[in-house]
């Protein structure tokens, strides 16, 4: 079984503005810009839970590293 490598938030972001030159292009349908539209919150979800992510690993880091000063 392969295991799938997630995604960087550079990747995500780039994905991102794929999806916003489809919807703003204009040309596609209703049903096809809610895919769109759908498929781009989750990348937004994706993008804020790896940045929460990392926000957390450098609070760690500078409380070790005001500990360690002590």
């Amino acid at each position: 079984m392969a295991v799938k490598k997630e995604k960087t938030i550079e990747e995500t972001f780039a994905e991102m503005e794929e999806l916003i030159k489809k919807l703003e292009s204009g040309e596609s349908s209703l049903e096809e810009s809610f895919q769109y539209y759908e498929t781009g919150m989750k990348l937004v979800k994706s993008c804020n839970d790896k940045i929460d992510k990392v926000e957390k690993k450098i609070i760690v880091l500078e409380d070790n590293g005001e500990k360690s000063e002590l």
